[in-house]
């Protein structure tokens, strides 16, 4: 059974001869290299590139090492484009690659068309235009989205987001015949791929620090974490003196890595960044749950997660919404409140307002939903996303309401 990324296919397609490298990044394992070297490469040739135009090279492969070397590879790929000034150049994990920037800098300059993969923010995305002279362009891959799991069954929709919510997107995980296997594959990937990872490239003496963070973040997505309480929590429980620093230094660590992201606060009305505290969210629900031993399957955090990581896909720079107001209480003074908007998506000139709801019983838990996005007095679109919409529908406020199948299933779903 294939998976066709069909999303990212076409974004290396339209990218193909603009002159920049183009670099695939994302977590480890969730498909970059079977795009690049199998998805991307097959629609090459069959679009009349010759075999012997492409060069593929994966830096993690053992029969590869000597590559690694900047000046073994560079002068490799200088004999390559002298014998073919076509040629062009798929590069797996290029991150193994000593002195990469200068390298394929150097490449660009002969104009050679190159794309490359690598699973470590810190070397590449956050860096990439600087890195490569403006001539960077990255490609940043997720997980699985539910419109492409779905896909590879096209049967119950609504058992396959159960499912989905347990197990994640990650290619191989998705293609496992049993529930045991993906437990098996998630349990094996986080300690022998991503953990191991993690601490070895940053030289990590504490590891149980590491993995007691790592407990914390996965229980508590869905709600705002402060690097200083956490320092508290350590302190009280684990009778650890860790430090601020040390906590945000580890969390940049699994960020690099792309195991999680931060999501920050903006108060709408104040139009401002609030510094602390953030939101943090999965990059894939399965790799949270085994690292929880899938002991808290709380459906309400984990469609908030699957709906953060969507708007992300959708190429969406995501917010925390704080809705501030003035409140008459019982005995007759007012005081002020901060009302949460669980996402506040921007892109370019749009943006949207949208509150997660996995369910919504009566009416007093819908005016619960609504209240924040009802202080806003901005002409942005407003969205309920719950579990059990029956169809798309405006209420009198000019709020919509629709199901996670209809938000995640049509990629212009927020656009009714």
């Amino acid at each position: 059974m294939e998976i066709q990324r069909q999303f990212y296919l076409d974004e290396l397609i339209r990218k193909q001869g603009n002159g920049f490298v183009k670099i695939i990044t994302g977590l480890r394992r969730c498909g970059k290299s079977y795009l690049l070297r199998t998805i991307f490469k097959n629609h090459l040739l069959a679009n009349g590139i010759a075999p012997e135009e492409i060069v593929e090279m994966a830096f993690d492969e053992r029969d590869n090492k000597k590559f690694c070397d900047p000046d073994v590879f560079y002068e490799f790929a200088k004999e390559k484009l002298a014998q073919q000034p076509d040629t062009i150049f798929l590069l797996d994990e290029i991150q193994l690659l000593g002195d990469f920037e200068s390298v394929l800098n150097g490449l660009l300059g002969k104009n050679a068309e190159i794309y490359a993969t690598g699973s470590n923010a810190k070397f590449l995305s956050k860096d990439i235009i600087t890195e490569f002279r403006g001539r960077g362009d990255e490609i940043h891959m997720t997980p699985l989205t539910f419109a492409e799991y779905f896909s590879i069954f096209n049967d119950d929709k609504i058992s396959r987001f159960q499912e989905y919510m347990i197990y994640g997107g990650l290619p191989l995980v998705a293609l496992a015949s049993s529930p045991e296997d993906k437990i098996a594959i998630l349990n094996a990937l986080y300690t022998e791929t991503y953990l191991r990872d993690i601490v070895g490239r940053n030289k990590i003496r504490k590891v149980a620090e590491l993995e007691n963070l790592l407990d914390i973040l996965a229980s508590t997505i869905g709600s705002l974490v402060n690097p200083e309480k956490l320092r508290k929590t350590f302190h009280s429980v684990k009778n650890s003196k860790i430090t601020v620093d040390t906590i945000n230094k580890y969390i940049t660590f699994l960020e690099d890595a792309y195991l999680l992201e931060a999501a920050q606060r903006y108060d709408i009305k104040g139009k401002a960044y609030i510094a602390t505290p953030q939101k943090y969210y999965y990059s894939d629900l399965g790799l949270r749950n085994a690292r929880l031993n899938f002991r808290q399957l709380e459906e309400t955090h984990s469609m908030e997660n699957i709906i953060y990581n969507e708007l992300r896909h959708r190429k969406f720079n995501v917010d925390i919404g704080q809705v501030t107001v003035n409140e008459k209480n019982p005995a007759g003074t007012y005081s002020r409140k901060q009302l949460e908007v669980d996402f506040v998506a921007n892109k370019g000139s749009k943006r949207y307002y949208i509150q997660s709801a996995y369910m919504i019983p009566d009416a007093e838990k819908r005016e619960q939903e609504i209240r924040s996005l009802l202080k806003i007095d901005d002409s942005f679109k407003k969205i309920v996303i719950t579990s059990h919409a029956p169809a798309p529908l405006y209420d009198d406020n000019g709020i919509l309401t629709m199901s996670i199948y209809d938000f995640l299933l049509n990629p212009d779903s927020l656009e009714q």
